[in-house]
């Protein structure tokens, strides 16, 4: 499904121009109760002029205006933001486009300024209302080149500690420019930065809000699936699905019909709990099918993460097709549409930024591929989830009456414990071992009130035996991993740090409950260096 062209007065457009910051400024002025899109920074001006922003804001990224393939803004472009009054605010490499475009010149900094550097505001300005001349304050700062001439009715707002140009300003033709980053929180008052240039220099209202999102995905949806027509959505018994599938239901009844696949890679008693949340909680109508011999038969002798990951796409592909065809028979035609709770994250992360050297979309409604399904379904896509950041997602699902209990549990893996058995997961009782270990740690995190404080956290089993002492003899048994990782969004990811007594808690529980496990170890790999799940 198409996703419906924002025409708001107080639309905020951010130009990605390779910042690995840019999706941040996103979720800031969202947190300002603003709405804001992001898309390429080389997007064509059509694509800029039919979303008919208030404001764009030029974002940052690892390229010199002086290279010869430095991305920028679509000819045209300064024309039309003057002609239509459009505030425009460019951070670090935007400052240098806007200083570069409107005749001023950038050139390499006599020295560079990367990290943590305090500024001097120099100048009243909407920009830093609350301070005035003569205030400090620390900015995250990093670029190698530098304004060192502006164009003509631009001013210097404010100067870093080493004398280069910090913040800019033409109130005139509404260009304002920070040399520093300030959407990230090493800029501390950089919200403030945001919020005033927002609020007080160009005048937006801040009433965007989760309930006014609601109702317009469920116009669009009843304006798009006709009265006879029927939707179906495969469960993951994950919250974006979850969310997605509500809200649907709210908005064309049991004409969704929601599948939920049992494939053997669950975890502990998750197909009784998310059945009963379904079924009893959300009223939603839901099939349970179960794949669990049908996935593991090929899945049996598999080790490498990839082909683990082939074979179980391939085999929801069929459950799901085998469940289209019987819907299909039963209703009497073909189901139209997909539901999918693809969230923008997952849109920003598709469309590689310009002058990655990758190919990337221009637009924001691009679809993912849905992996793999067969053409003859030809389904239409509804992703009412695909303009939202996790944590509005889960806010939209309070409002839907989603159990917050549920709306707070963490992320699992598409293929599920197949990733976190590392090798053949039906070697042994590898799965059920795991599932005790994994129900173990994750009901210890609950019980110290830690878990709402975790991102994701959850047990790997190893493909190694240990040599252990139990019950006043010699073991040779299984390892297992834990790894629990603090994130905003699942882009970069830090390890948590438990107390000791904590991590001694659980290690006994494990090796004490749990027949086969005589060592317990701990993950503390940020990401990057590694990913959140070992495969």
């Amino acid at each position: 499904m198409e996703t419906p062209t924002p025409k708001s007065t107080n639309l905020v457009l951010i130009l990605d121009f390779g910042s690995q910051y840019t999706h941040l400024i996103t979720r800031r002025i969202r947190k300002l109760s603003i709405f804001s899109l992001c898309i390429s920074g080389t997007s064509s001006l059509k694509t800029i002029t039919d979303l008919n922003p208030k404001v764009i804001i030029l974002s940052g990224g690892p390229h010199s205006v002086h290279s010869e393939d430095a991305p920028t803004f679509p000819q045209g472009f300064i024309e039309y933001v003057e002609s239509n009054g459009i505030f425009v605010l460019g951070i670090c490499y935007g400052l240098q486009l806007i200083v570069q475009k409107l005749g001023g010149v950038v050139d390499i900094g006599e020295k560079q300024e990367y990290g943590r550097m305090e500024i001097e505001v120099l100048k009243e300005s909407g920009l830093y209302k609350s301070g005035g001349v003569g205030s400090k304050q620390s900015v995250w700062m990093s670029h190698g080149d530098e304004a060192v001439k502006l164009p003509e009715g631009f001013s210097v707002v404010a100067k870093s500690q080493q004398g280069s140009v910090a913040a800019i300003e033409n109130p005139a033709r509404r260009f304002y420019g920070l040399q520093y980053h300030p959407e990230v929180t090493h800029s501390p008052e950089g919200m403030v930065t945001l919020s005033n240039f927002l609020l007080n220099v160009c005048g937006i209202v801040p009433e965007w809000k989760m309930e006014d999102v609601l109702e317009e995905e469920i116009k669009v949806i009843r304006q798009v699936v006709a009265d006879d027509d029927h939707v179906i959505c495969a469960l993951s018994g994950g919250v974006d699905s979850t969310v997605a599938a509500t809200l649907v239901h709210r908005a064309i009844g049991d004409r969704l019909h929601c599948v939920f696949v049992d494939n053997g890679l669950l975890r502990y008693k998750e197909q009784e709990r998310v059945m009963q949340l379904f079924e009893k909680d959300l009223h939603l109508p839901v099939t349970c099918v179960d794949a669990v011999e049908k996935f593991l038969g090929e899945l049996k002798g598999v080790v490498d993460p990839e082909k683990k990951r082939k074979i179980i796409g391939k085999e929801f592909i069929t459950v799901f097709d085998e469940f289209a065809t019987k819907l299909e028979k039963e209703i009497g035609k073909k189901p139209a549409f997909l539901v999918q709770g693809t969230l923008y994250p997952d849109v920003i992360e598709s469309c590689p930024p310009p002058g990655s050297g990758r190919s990337h979309s221009h637009t924001i409604k691009s679809h993912h591929n849905v992996g793999g399904l067969p053409k003859d379904m030809k389904l239409k896509l509804i992703e009412p989830l695909k303009l939202l950041f996790k944590d509005e997602v889960r806010e939209l699902g309070k409002i839907l009456n989603v159990p917050e209990g549920f709306l707070k549990r963490h992320p699992f893996p598409g293929p599920g414990l197949a990733v976190r058995v590392l090798g053949d997961v039906t070697d042994g009782n590898a799965l059920e071992i795991l599932r005790q270990v994994d129900e173990i740690f994750i009901e210890s995190i609950k019980e110290a009130g830690l878990y709402d404080s975790i991102w994701q956290a959850f047990a790997v089993f190893l493909p190694i035996r240990s040599v252990g002492v139990q019950g006043d003899q010699r073991t040779h048994s299984h390892v297992v991993a834990l790894r629990a990782v603090t994130s905003q969004d699942g882009m970069t990811a830090d390890w948590y740090n438990f107390e000791h007594k904590f991590l001694d808690d659980v290690s006994r529980k494990i090796c004490n409950s749990v027949r086969g496990v005589n060592r317990v170890v701990q993950d503390i790999t940020s990401k990057p260096p590694s990913t959140i799940e070992w495969e």
